[in-house]
């Protein structure tokens, strides 16, 4: 009876543990996904960012274009500068 209860003990013992390591293994994916995530939305909100100057920059070379060649006043030229700039 002894020897019976010894491997049962140990057979729940080697379950519990393998249940176990299983549930940490799960947690750390988990974990290692997140900060994936994390690092993705960060480098898009940088790219974003720089997209966006990019993307400022053109207007207003296209704008500076525009007024060399005398479709835009002066004054046009300033007001819609400042729109972009967001002054």
């Amino acid at each position: 009876m002894a020897a019976r209860t010894a491997v049962v003990a140990g057979t729940a013992t080697a379950v519990s543990g393998r249940v176990a390591r299983r549930q940490a293994n799960r947690y750390a994916d988990q974990d290692a996904q997140y900060v994936q995530q994390q690092a993705a939305a960060a480098e898009q909100g940088a790219s974003g960012a720089a997209g966006g100057m990019d993307d400022t920059a053109a207007q207003l070379e296209q704008l500076a274009k525009l007024k060399e060649q005398g479709i835009l006043t002066e004054e046009e030229f300033t007001a819609k500068k400042k729109q972009i700039l967001g002054i």
